[in-house]
C-alpha cells in the first residue's frame, strides 16, 4: 500500500468561477517539492544514463599526437609566367594566399592516399586492411575513401594570419605510428606539391613550337620568293638607299641648275663684252725725227758759216731764216708725222673669247648634267613607286615572319625555363622548410575524463527533464500554493490520504 498525501479545500466563494480548470501556476518553491516527489524516477534515469556514459568512457583509449611545422615562403612556382607574351608576367599572390594554398595541398585527399599507401593501410587502419584484402575493386575504392576520411579526422592543419608557419599534428593510439604517418605525409607533400605546382607540359610546348616552326618555314619561303621574284635583296635597305639617293640626286640637280643659270648669265655678259671689244689692237708705232734732225743740221751749218761769215752776213741771215722757219713748223706740228705701225690680236678680246668658249662648254655640260640628274631622279622615283606598291605585301610577310619568330623564340625560352624550373624544384624546395619534424610524443591524451564528466552532466540533465516532464503530466493541482494561485482561492486546510 502506498501512502500519499493530498489536500482538500474549504472556501466560500459568493460567485461560482468558471476558470477553475485553468493551467496550474507554480512558484520556485513548488518545483522543489514536486521534483522531490519524482526523485526515484530521476535517480533511475540518472543511473541508467550515467552508467552507460561511464562505461563508454572506460572504453576510450589513450592517443598520442605527433606534431610538426613548416615554414612557407613565396616561391618561383607562384610567380605567373604566361605561355606566350608578357601580359601579367611576374604577378605574385599574397603570402596568406600562399599559406592557404599550401594548407589545402597538405589536406588534399590525393596526398592522404599517397601517405596511406606509403605507411600501409594495415598499420594505420588494421580493421579496414582486413576488409580491403578481400574486397572488390569498387569496394577497395570505398575502403580507401573511408581511410582518407579517417586520416583526415586525426590530422590537424593550423595556420594563422600574417604567419608563414603551418602547424600539423596527427594523433594515433601508437606514438610510433603517429610519427611515421606525419613524417611520411611531409615527405610525400614535398614531392606531390612539386608535381602539382610545376606540371610537366613539355609535350604541349613542343607541339606548339613545332607547329609555329612549320608555319615560320612556310612564311619564310614565301618571303624569300617575294624578294627573288621582285629582284630585291633587302627591301628596307634598298628603300632607304633609294630614298637617300633620290635626295642626293635632287640636291645635285638643284646645284647643277644653279650653276647652269650662273654660267648662262656669265656667258651673256661675256658675249656683250666681246661684241664691244676689237679683235685687233696696235702693238707699237714709230715717230719720224726728220724735222728735228734737219733743224739740228741747219744749226750746225750756221755755226760753220759763222766761222767764215759775220753774223750779219746775208748767208747767215738766210740760214737763220731757215732755222726760224723750221722751228716754227716744228712748233706748229706741221713737221710731225707717224712712223711705222704694227697691229696684232687683242689679248682682252682673246681672253673674253676664251672665257666665252669655256662658259659655253660648261653650259652645254651642265645642261647634259641636269638632264642626266632628271633622268636618274625619274628612274629612282619609278623604283620607289614600285617598292611602295610592293610594300603592303612585304609588310604583311615581314609581320607574319617576325611574329612567328617571336613565338618560336618564346616557346623555346619557355620550354627551357620550365625545364630549368623543374630541375631546380626536383632538387630542392627552396621556399619550403621543415621547421620541426615529427618525433615520438612522451605523453598521450585521452577523452576518458571529458566523456565521464559529460556523461555525468548529461545524465543529470536528462533526469531533471524526466522529473519535470512527469511533474507537468500529473493531473490536478499538486500543491496548496499552486492551487491557491491557479484558482485565486485561499486554501484553508490540507489532509493526507492513503491509496
Amino acid at each position: 500500500m502506498t501512502t500519499s498525501s493530498t489536500w482538500t479545500t474549504v472556501a466560500h466563494d459568493p460567485q461560482p468561477r468558471s476558470d477553475w480548470a485553468a493551467r496550474p501556476r507554480y512558484a520556485p518553491t513548488d518545483f522543489v517539492t514536486l521534483l522531490w516527489r519524482e526523485r526515484w524516477l530521476m535517480i533511475a534515469v540518472f543511473l541508467v544514463i550515467f552508467v552507460i556514459g561511464a562505461g563508454f568512457s572506460l572504453t576510450l583509449k589513450k592517443t598520442y599526437a605527433a606534431s610538426a611545422s613548416l615554414f612557407v615562403r613565396l616561391g618561383q612556382e607562384y610567380v605567373y609566367e604566361p605561355r606566350a607574351g608578357d601580359a601579367g608576367r611576374g604577378a605574385v599572390p599574397e603570402v596568406d594566399q600562399v599559406i592557404q594554398s599550401e594548407a589545402e595541398i597538405l589536406g588534399s585527399g590525393e596526398l592522404k592516399e599517397r601517405t596511406i599507401r606509403k605507411v600501409g593501410l594495415v598499420v594505420m587502419f588494421p580493421d579496414l586492411a582486413k576488409a580491403y584484402a578481400r574486397a572488390t575493386p569498387a569496394e577497395k575504392r570505398l575502403i580507401m575513401a573511408k581511410a582518407r576520411d579517417g586520416m583526415g579526422r586525426h590530422l590537424k592543419i593550423e595556420t594563422a594570419p600574417d604567419n608563414s608557419i603551418i602547424r600539423l599534428s596527427y594523433d594515433h593510439e601508437d606514438p610510433d605510428v603517429a610519427v611515421k604517418v606525419l613524417n611520411s605525409l611531409l615527405e610525400e607533400y614535398l614531392v606531390y606539391r612539386r608535381n602539382l605546382l610545376i606540371p610537366s607540359d613539355q609535350g604541349a610546348l613542343t607541339q606548339q613550337k613545332t607547329l609555329f616552326e612549320q608555319r615560320l618555314a612556310d612564311t619564310d619561303a614565301a618571303y624569300q620568293n617575294f624578294l627573288s621574284s621582285n629582284d630585291i635583296g633587302d627591301f628596307t635597305s634598298q628603300k632607304t638607299s633609294l630614298t637617300t639617293l633620290q635626295g642626293q640626286i635632287e640636291a645635285q640637280r638643284y646645284a647643277a641648275e644653279t650653276q647652269l643659270k650662273d654660267r648662262r648669265a656669265r656667258l651673256a655678259s661675256t658675249d656683250r663684252l666681246l661684241a664691244q671689244t676689237a679683235p685687233e689692237v696696235g702693238l707699237f708705232r714709230d715717230i719720224s725725227t726728220a724735222a728735228p734732225d734737219k733743224l739740228a743740221q741747219l744749226k750746225l751749218e750756221r755755226e760753220g758759216m759763222l766761222s767764215r761769215y759775220k753774223p750779219d752776213a746775208q748767208p747767215v741771215k738766210d740760214m737763220d731764216a731757215q732755222i726760224a722757219q723750221l722751228e716754227a713748223s716744228i712748233t706748229a706740228g706741221r713737221m710731225t708725222s707717224d712712223g711705222a705701225r704694227r697691229f696684232g690680236a687683242n689679248p682682252v678680246y682673246q681672253t673674253l673669247l676664251t672665257d666665252r668658249n669655256n662658259l659655253a662648254s660648261e653650259v652645254a655640260a651642265l645642261v647634259q648634267q641636269v638632264q642626266a640628274f632628271t633622268d636618274q631622279g625619274e628612274q629612282v622615283t619609278q623604283r620607289l613607286l614600285r617598292l611602295a606598291a610592293l610594300e603592303p605585301r612585304f609588310i604583311e610577310l615581314t609581320r607574319d615572319r617576325d611574329v612567328l619568330q617571336t613565338n618560336v623564340r618564346d616557346f623555346v625560352v619557355k620550354a627551357q625555363q620550365d625545364e630549368a624550373a623543374r630541375q631546380l624544384a626536383s632538387a630542392d624546395n627552396n621556399n619550403i622548410r621543415i621547421v620541426q619534424r615529427a618525433s615520438a610524443p612522451s605523453t598521450g591524451s585521452s577523452l576518458k575524463k571529458p566523456v565521464f564528466v559529460l556523461a555525468f552532466l548529461f545524465a543529470g540533465f536528462t533526469a531533471l527533464c524526466a522529473g519535470l516532464l512527469r511533474m507537468f503530466l500529473r493531473p490536478g493541482l499538486q500543491t496548496p500554493a499552486s492551487a491557491s494561485r491557479t484558482l485565486d482561492l485561499p486554501v484553508l486546510a490540507t489532509a493526507s490520504y492513503k491509496r
